[in-house]
């Protein structure tokens, strides 16, 4: 067992509190939902970057790739100035989702490059210009190039050129779990000397301006300079002392820094200061001069170490900085054997995922691998949100405006989330959303499965879940529906986070439990008519359709979703697997086990013939939406998506030896069966003749030759099939749009392969073309189950065209090697992910940026280009969990 796998089971075992420290701040905490008051409800608006540095915050922190306790009462990140910026850089700057011509984007360079599951040793890395940042020229290009041009990036600006730009590296290693060591190393990759000023800041979270009882201290928290070092003292939390110092023999400058966390209301044109030391006071004595703006008395709530450095030509500085609980010293005076630590972490750091990552593959994949660990784990935040609260305001503050208690989230008092949460991307998506997490959970599973039973559970919690049974999508609306995908993650992490034999049936039942009042809200608020044929609304595909689901469609009419059928089959099915898992040994699980069978076949039986043909078009021979309108006939919306793609999703297998083990299960099945004969041809048998309980059952939505056919479209290049996966939209869309017309108004979809060029949904998400992860992930598994039933019986050309014949799990292989292959170095050297434009090939060029990855959250359906939010690690890390099946596939027989 490595030293990481004890810790992992001493943070289980609350034997030691490995987990209570990490980098857990958001990296943008400005523009969220959570500091909106306003009365237009645009957070991006309410609370802009241009007040981050100036405005305390009420919910949360950020900081340059900083940490917090879990918590996040004491928070670290360092801060930075080349003496040419117009501010300080202490966060990260982007576009707002009103500025950036696709949505909210952040524009700056970083990566998060390592990190195991306690944070016992994590690394990060930040390329920090040297020349000034051009806020301005973002904002107005941004602007000039719209909808239909690309999105300008930091280094589309030339900013990098030359080489002119620091490399800061923060290794962070715990000596113990209140031990912390931050090692800073800055790099100069310019020819010459540069400036560089560097604060590592410390601070408190502001819990005592809002005249509430939710988070505030007895006694407000405090930090004091104590000799050479700092004393920190938080009734919760604790008292702690902080070191820093720097391998720099003399610094040109090196001083102790102080101010408090508190709004600069007179710079905000507001009312007058509590105090006149304020949250923004280092930007405020650094770079505009102002002496009197920090604290003369040396205490207070934020302070940092003051460093200017003038850098050599390719030479580094490093700043070490130590943070510890007084009772947890370890025996150790200030920084001594600091690098000791940390070079000794990073080697057990290694020896964790050498056990981790797969052996037998290429050194590229197993970068990836190591790198999409790293940003799963970067990527959890505190979260904090008390829907009643923020409804109600602060007895300290302006009482918000009246239409707030009937505006976003009302209807979610009971929410209360003050968690570690798995983030989307802690930039772009600095709040959970029910669905990613799902995802996210898989490819966590295997560093760190106590944490994904822990966050499916947590979502299904009563201060999550509605009463009504309904889950939180996300911040900006709870009340949004997301795809019934937390059954699915709670059934796989369940099966690959023990050893079959040794698997966690209690976080099973607990899950099953909860789910089944989620299931139910699905029931009966989504099936319009009691016919097993769903709606749902957004369902996830953003704008993928021909209009936005979530609003009034035309005529005031209904969608009879293919995808929401689908995904409903999809629930049930898993509901039936988890189910029947759960009845051998608790025999009481076996008559909920009937309910879902006979549940998912009515669900086959309405998607296939409901009105003839349920949502099956005999034109195309593809299954489609379709539109009802009054008492006109249901009218098909022939756009070719992954709506109707979903439905060979819906499918497993059951074996014979299990039901034959559940003779109550049997006995309603064979009932059900027998007395319904006409839904028989939804249940495909193959037993081996003479062999009792051999064998195994299909259940799938689509028959065998529906799903022929459909795979017929999937696995045609000039159709969904890219090479580097599935596309989200046919590209037969791109000559041949789909177009809609109804009362004057006319709806188009056009297949764009990369980022949207309509304004649905912000335009900030752009399925219509794009590489998507989970689907791409889901697909593959239902070709796996296929394949299990059917094995080398079925074959189907492919590609499409090719005159070549495959079996699906040979298909199901080459779809994983087109996904992986985003990220590795193709014949050319290039990494597909990064675009061939020119300041792309750096990431293949230069040996400071070749090594680098980044997890986008979709890719251009033709190229390969990531696009999307730059470090959407979630769900994109599936294509860790992608190099692990991929290699399973090839050494187990069978595998599904």
């Amino acid at each position: 067992m490595t030293e990481e796998n004890i810790r992992l089971s001493q943070e289980e075992n609350r034997a030691k509190n490995w987990k209570r420290w990490g980098p857990y701040l958001s990296e943008r905490q400005w523009g969220t939902v959570r500091e909106d008051y306003s009365d237009h409800g645009n957070s991006w608006a309410a609370f802009p970057h241009d007040q981050a540095r100036r405005r305390a915050y009420r919910w949360g922190e950020d900081g340059l790739q900083g940490w917090c306790d879990r918590g996040c009462r004491l928070c670290f990140a360092p801060a930075l100035w080349n003496g040419k910026d117009s501010i300080l850089k202490e966060r990260l700057f982007g576009l707002g989702g009103n500025e950036g011509n696709h949505g909210e984007d952040v524009k700056e360079c970083y990566y998060y490059l390592d990190s195991t599951p306690t944070h016992s040793y994590t690394k990060a890395l930040y390329k920090y210009p040297q020349q000034k940042y051009p806020y301005t020229q973002i904002r107005i290009e941004n602007e000039r190039l719209g909808r239909l041009g690309p999105e300008m990036e930091l280094a589309d600006t030339g900013i990098f050129d030359d080489n002119l730009y620091f490399d800061v590296v923060q290794e962070v290693a715990k000596r113990s779990p209140q031990d912390i060591l931050w090692r800073i190393t800055v790099t100069n990759r310019a020819a010459t000397s540069a400036p560089l000023h560097i604060l590592p800041t410390l601070w408190l979270r502001n819990t005592w301006s809002w005249g509430t009882d939710l988070d505030a201290p007895a006694v407000k928290p405090s930090i004091i300079q104590e000799g050479d070092g700092l004393f920190i003292d938080h009734e919760s939390l604790g008292k702690f002392r902080f070191h820093a110092g720097t391998d720099q023999a003399r610094p040109k400058k090196a001083e102790w820094l102080f101010t408090e966390n508190d709004t600069n209301h007179e710079a905000l044109g507001g009312m007058k200061n509590g105090t006149p030391y304020t949250k923004d006071a280092f930007h405020r004595y650094i770079i505009q001069g102002e002496k009197k703006a920090v604290s003369p008395k040396k205490a207070g709530t934020k302070s940092a170490l003051y460093y200017l450095f003038q850098v050599p030509a390719g030479e580094s500085v490093t700043i070490y900085c130590r943070l510890h609980h007084i009772n947890e010293s370890n025996r150790i005076n200030g920084l001594d054997q600091f690098n000791e630590t940390v070079d000794q972490r990073l080697k057990e750091a290694d020896e964790f995922y050498n056990e981790v990552i797969p052996p037998g593959i290429s050194e590229d994949e197993k970068l990836i691998c190591r790198q999409g660990y790293a940003g799963l784990l970067w990527t959890k935040q505190f979260f904090f949100y008390s829907v009643e609260d923020w409804l109600k305001g602060d007895k300290e503050m302006p009482e918000p405006p009246a239409n707030r208690l009937l505006g976003r989230n009302h209807d979610w008092k009971h929410f209360y989330a003050k968690n570690i949460l798995s983030m989307p991307d802690k930039w772009e998506y600095p709040w959970f959303a029910a669905w990613d997490t799902a995802f996210h959970m898989l490819p966590f599973c295997a560093v760190d499965s106590a944490f994904s039973k822990h966050q499916l559970l947590l979502l299904l919690r009563e201060w999550y879940m509605h009463p009504n049974g309904q889950l939180p999508a996300y911040e900006w609306n709870f009340s949004d529906v997301n795809p019934p995908v937390h059954a699915w993650a709670v059934w796989r992490v369940y099966k690959i986070a023990d050893r079959k034999g040794e698997r966690d049936l209690l976080f099973l039942e607990k899950a099953f439990q909860k789910l089944l009042m989620n299931f139910t809200w699905w029931v009966n608020r989504k099936d319009l008519d009691g016919r097993h044929v769903f709606g749902g609304g957004f369902l996830g595909l953003d704008n993928i359709g021909v209009f936005d689901r979530s609003h009034a469609l035309p005529g005031g009419g209904y969608l009879q979703q293919a995808d929401g059928t689908a995904w409903m089959g999809f629930y049930c099915l898993t509901m039936l697997s988890m189910a029947l898992e759960l009845a051998l040994t608790k025999p009481a699980y076996e008559d909920i086990a009937s309910k879902f069978f006979e549940h998912f076949v009515n669900i086959c039986d309405a998607i296939n013939t409901l009105g003839g043909n349920g949502l099956w078009d005999v034109q195309d021979q593809f299954y489609y939406d379709q539109l009802i309108i009054d008492d006109e006939a249901p009218i098909p919306l022939r756009i070719r998506s992954l709506v109707g793609l979903l439905p060979l999703s819906a499918v497993t297998v059951l074996k014979q030896k299990t039901i034959d083990a559940l003779p109550g299960f049997r006995k309603r099945m064979d009932w059900f069966l027998t007395n319904k004969p006409d839904l028989l041809k939804y249940v495909t048998a193959n037993r081996v003749p003479g062999k009792k309980s051999s064998g195994r059952v299909l259940l799938a939505i689509p028959s065998q030759e529906r799903l022929r056919q459909s795979l017929t479209y999937m696995l045609d290049p000039k159709e969904f099939l890219s090479n580097f996966g599935i596309r989200s939209l046919s590209k037969a869309h791109d000559d041949h749009p789909f177009i809609f017309q109804y009362a004057g108004a006319t709806h188009q979809v056009q297949y764009t392969p990369g980022e949207a060029t309509t304004d649905m949904f912000g335009g900030n998400s752009n399925w219509r073309g794009p590489i998507w992860f989970p689907t791409n992930f889901i697909l593959i598994e239902a070709l796996e189950r296929y394949y299990y039933f059917y094995g080398d019986t079925f074959k189907i050309e492919y590609p499409t065209g090719s005159g070549v014949e495959c079996t699906l799990r040979d298909i199901a292989i080459d779809i994983c090697d087109r996904l992986i292959s985003l990220f590795t170095k193709n014949e050319e050297g290039y990494r597909p992910c990064f675009g061939d434009s020119e300041t792309s090939k750096r990431y293949s060029d230069d040996e400071h940026w070749k090594d680098l990855l980044l997890f986008h959250e979709y890719f251009h359906g033709e190229t390969g280009e990531g696009l999307g939010a730059s470090h959407q690690t979630g769900w994109t890390a599936l294509v860790v969990r992608l190099v692990r099946e991929r290699r399973e596939k090839l050494t187990e027989e069978g595998f599904c």
